[in-house]
């Protein structure tokens, strides 16, 4: 029996005594984050936010074995939350309808589930109506006319069946239940709310494909409430990435099994809690490139200078020449070599051993190993 074979399948239950002192650990760090992050400022938080979810949409895809193209992520992102980028790129369909989903759940977390939502979530994700090369039904609940939805894995001829789906005739009304219940006033904290939505949706699995991403899309929807903010610092995604056979192994023992989800909530929490305490790198790097512009913002720099130093201090790859900085700023050589010796003078930048038309520029305050 699967877990849906069980009447009121839905009226989970779990013992609060198990994982009381996990959540509240759990909820205490989401709380120290979100505070050093409001003491870092606007600009501070929106380059942070949009590192995050560029990452939650690269782990998230990748999870299901699609390996996204990072810079195209950066960009969608960037240009749909109005937020100036270095080395901007055009990106393809397929990339900014996951973007389109991701933020739409985050960044409109207040807003009522509904079907179409969903609906426009898949289309989103299956622009062309293919998935590989299989025609689906984008934008629509699966109909099982070509068997019924199981996940496998193993060769043909000898594969094993992880799961086999609710029928697609009681789809209609399970989703009816699960949109009603994520909309509704509830008296469970809300991080054990987003983990029951991932669960209670992959469950169903209401699509012929793409369940994994808007099942983890519902539950950033979800813990956006829990922290009432749209800004992301934490990437529950790419943990789950880091942990994916653990992942559907739970995923698999939970849908075997009855309404009783400890092991379920206990794994989630675990996962979240790595999260939050991963988040705190990127939030001391954060931290680190803010101090450093408060220092950098003393001196009077250019548009150019402005952009090659945002470059240095998020990591620049390869070395900085003077050739480079010409290209990158589509300026004249006289020109970058005068922007240079500027910066040079004002030790914001130094140069490397090798001297000559190949010599290197490093910033000053990097080297110092300031910012690690």
């Amino acid at each position: 029996m699967y877990i849906y074979d069980h009447e009121n399948w839905t009226q989970f239950q779990w013992n609060d005594d198990k994982i009381s002192t996990l959540l509240a650990r759990v909820r205490n760090l989401q709380g120290r984050l979100l505070g050093k992050m409001e003491a870092l400022g606007f600009d501070v938080q929106k380059s942070t936010s949009l590192e995050v979810i560029t990452s939650d949409v690269l782990k998230s895809s990748l999870i299901e074995g699609e390996n996204l193209n990072q810079q195209q992520v950066r960009s969608s992102i960037a240009r749909r939350l109005g937020i100036e980028v270095v080395g901007t790129v055009p990106s393809e369909r397929n990339v900014d309808g996951i973007v389109d989903m991701m933020l739409d759940a985050t960044q409109n977390y207040e807003k009522a589930l509904s079907n179409e939502r969903l609906y426009s979530w898949h289309a989103a994700l299956f622009p062309s109506g293919y998935s590989g090369i299989s025609k689906i039904k984008a934008g629509q609940y699966r109909d099982d006319k070509n068997g019924p939805m199981q996940v496998v894995s193993g060769r043909l001829g000898n594969e094993k069946v992880h799961y086999q789906a609710p029928d697609a005739t009681t789809i209609g009304n399970e989703m009816d239940d699960f949109i009603n219940w994520v909309n509704s006033e509830k008296n469970i904290d809300p991080v054990i709310s987003s983990a029951i939505a991932h669960l209670w949706f992959v469950t169903i699995h209401p699509f012929e494909d793409g369940n994994g991403r808007i099942a983890r899309a519902i539950a950033d929807m979800m813990l956006a409430r829990s922290d009432g903010t749209k800004s992301r610092f934490y990437s529950m995604s790419s943990q789950i990435q880091a942990e994916r056979d653990l992942y559907y192994d739970v995923l698999e023992e939970t849908q075997k099994g009855d309404s009783n989800i400890d092991y379920w909530l206990l794994w989630y929490l675990n996962c979240l809690e790595k999260s939050v305490k991963n988040a705190e790198d990127i939030v001391a790097k954060a931290q680190n490139k803010s101090n450093i512009w408060l220092s950098l913002n003393q001196h009077p720099l250019n548009a150019r200078q402005i952009k090659i130093l945002n470059m240095l201090i998020d990591g620049f790859e390869g070395h900085l020449t003077s050739s480079k900085w010409a290209a990158i700023n589509k300026c004249s050589q006289d020109t970058a070599s005068r922007d240079i010796e500027a910066l040079i003078r004002q030790e914001i930048l130094i140069k490397g051993a090798k001297g000559g038309r190949s010599t290197v520029f490093h910033l000053a305050i990097l080297a110092q190993n300031i910012l690690e």
